[in-house]
This record gives structure tokens, C-alpha cells and sequence, in this order.
């Protein structure tokens, strides 16, 4: 998977907290974030939707958030008359 990343795209963030009992199911990733600027050496300026909150974080903990993606079908059915 490419790992370029520009202001606007959506991501998850990588959770790497260690806890005690863990829920086995628990994803450890979290968000959507908005990436607000792409530093160099890859550190990424995020941005939490919500509540406007800033970081950053090491490039290497964020992937591409694909669920806004969706593709729309459309079906049209075209009915003759007896």
C-alpha cells in the first residue's frame, strides 16, 4: 500500500498502548483523522474532525481511511406496457 499522504485525506491512527486485559476483538486503530500538513522526514500534522484538536504523530502509525469511499450503483429498469 502506497504511504503518501496530503492535507485532507482521511486516516486511522494506530493505538500502540499496551493494557492489561485486553478486549480480544478490540481494533487498535482509531478515527477518522484529517491529515492537516505532511511534515518532512514524515512526521503527519493530524486533525480530530470534531473538536478541532491538533497533533503530531509519527507517518508510520497512520494508514488510509477507505471508508468514505463508496461506490454508487444505479439500476434502471425500463417497463413496457402489455
Amino acid at each position: 500500500m502506497e504511504r503518501n499522504f496530503y492535507p485532507g485525506q482521511f486516516v486511522l491512527l494506530f493505538n500502540s498502548r499496551l493494557k492489561l486485559f485486553l478486549v480480544k476483538l478490540k481494533s487498535k486503530w482509531s478515527g477518522p483523522y484529517v491529515v492537516k500538513e505532511v511534515k518532512p522526514y514524515g512526521a503527519i500534522e493530524l486533525k480530530e474532525p470534531k473538536s478541532h484538536r491538533s497533533w503530531v504523530v509519527n507517518g508510520q502509525r497512520v494508514k488510509p481511511y477507505l471508508g468514505n469511499e463508496q461506490e454508487n450503483f444505479i439500476t434502471v429498469m425500463l417497463l413496457d406496457n402489455p
